[in-house]
């Protein structure tokens, strides 16, 4: 792999501030933030009052802990518009989730909103290697999801070229990356494991590709997905975190000279950890729930938002901002198996670690009387899928998943794609028991 650490002026001045800059600059736009949260919009300024608390009363920092939370069940029942903290006329764009859990969340953008999400997109992609000229395959969907849009305007305020692939058409995706020859792309990690094997499948070296750098988000993934991919490609892996109610991606990146774990941008999004049964606010090392305070936002401003995701926080290394932990998993999508908590990420990693396994996988939880069991959906390898092959990867994997996660799965190994594919976001747990 090319060595794409930065140069000399490569670097924003606040990603080197001291942290007495930093956090000078955090409390003036925090105050600021509240003050105009409180003042334009009605959830916040009852809440506030209900919790006895006031803007003026932020004097420092730690005081945010006195503020109330918002959780997203807040923004489906000011749907759509009841949290703009701007006139709709001002609002230049809208996003919105899919919706498929009820009311669809709804999020909103002024100009100068646009503008900053635009710029820490910019620095996303700047600390994970890439530069102003650089050609840049933008393989997350367009539309209400903020990934597409997100990606294209950093892209663009880098000074990159796009190509303006999105989702689906792999076959297309690796024919445009085999003539526009880009140096990087952007795309949810699991769907970057169709585009690999689509380049097997075509006959074609994935090493010998031009991509240099490949930039991962929208769902969690392991150190073992990193290490399938680099290898595979001969290419950076780089993690960057987001989501559309903070602003959408660009909130987080891991920096390509140490990958270390998520540089967060916090002169604009600031961070908590707490206990997601207390609410409590956890110190620096500690694992729970992140938790985003919007800073610079003007049309939809957050307040202590809670995000479900789980992770830590810890000093920073290649930048001033603290670093954020890969993301385990989200406290919502925790399954809960006869007592033991168990994550994705966590069958992920041992479905990696298993010889003669592709890297595509789906849980199922099963009844089994009133409890529930798990059913792991895995499929052999091209060269692996003779009977033997895959009865000893089953036994492998089920032995693993017993030993290495703490809990008993049912494990079935089919043949060559007989998991389903993901076009975006893996959908990775389908919950099948019954309910009657």
């Amino acid at each position: 792999m090319q060595d794409l650490s930065p140069k000399p002026g490569d670097l924003e001045p606040i990603e080197t501030a001291s942290l007495d800059e930093l956090r000078a600059l955090q409390l003036d736009r925090l105050r600021r933030s509240l003050r105009h949260a409180y003042e334009n919009v009605d959830l916040y300024r009852r809440r506030f009052d209900e919790a006895g608390v006031h803007p003026d009363d932020l004097r420092e920092l730690s005081d945010l802990a006195r503020f109330p939370f918002t959780q997203k069940s807040d923004l489906r029942d000011a749907y759509p518009f009841g949290l703009f903290a701007v006139p709709r006329e001002r609002i230049v764009r809208v996003h919105a989730s899919s919706g498929t859990t009820g009311k669809p969340t709804v999020v909103g953008y002024t100009k100068a909103d646009i503008e900053m999400w635009s710029d820490v997109m910019a620095r996303s992609l700047r600390a994970a290697g890439l530069r102003a000229g650089d050609m840049v395959h933008n393989a997350y969907g367009y539309g209400l999801f903020t990934g597409g849009l997100g990606a294209h305007y950093g892209i663009e305020r880098l000074g990159g070229t796009v190509v303006p692939m999105g989702g689906g058409q792999t076959e297309r995706q690796i024919a445009l990356i085999a003539d526009f020859r880009p140096k990087g792309i952007l795309v949810t990690p699991s769907y970057m494991l169709n585009v690999l094997e689509a380049h097997l499948a075509a006959g074609i070296d994935p090493r010998e590709t031009s991509l240099q750098v490949g930039v991962f988000g929208a769902e969690p993934w392991t150190d073992s997905m990193r290490k399938r991919i680099e290898d595979a490609f001969d290419m950076h892996a780089v993690d960057i975190y987001g989501l559309s109610e903070i602003i959408g991606p660009g909130v987080a990146n891991e920096c390509v000279e140490t990958k270390d774990g998520l540089h967060i941008w916090e002169d604009h999004f600031y961070p908590e950890i707490i206990d997601p049964e207390t609410g409590e606010v956890l110190d620096d090392g500690e694992e729970g729930e992140l938790v985003f305070t919007t800073l610079t936002r003007e049309g939809m401003p957050m307040i202590r938002y809670r995000t479900r995701d789980l992770t830590r926080l810890m000093p920073g290394t290649a930048r001033t901002m603290r670093r954020m932990e890969k993301i385990t998993g989200r406290s919502d999508d925790m399954i809960i198996l006869r007592g033991v908590n168990v994550f994705p990420t966590q069958i992920e990693e041992q479905v990696l670690a298993t010889p003669g396994l592709a890297p595509h996988f789906q849980i199922e939880l099963v009844s089994d009387g009133p409890m529930a069991s798990m059913r792991v959906l895995v499929e052999a390898s091209p060269n692996e899928a003779d009977a033997p092959s895959r009865a000893a990867a089953q036994a492998e994997l089920a032995n693993r998943i017993k030993t290495m996660v703490g809990v008993t799965a049912e494990v079935q190994v089919g043949g060559p794609d007989s998991v389903a594919r993901s076009q975006g976001k893996a959908i990775r747990v389908v919950d099948r028991r019954d309910r009657s």
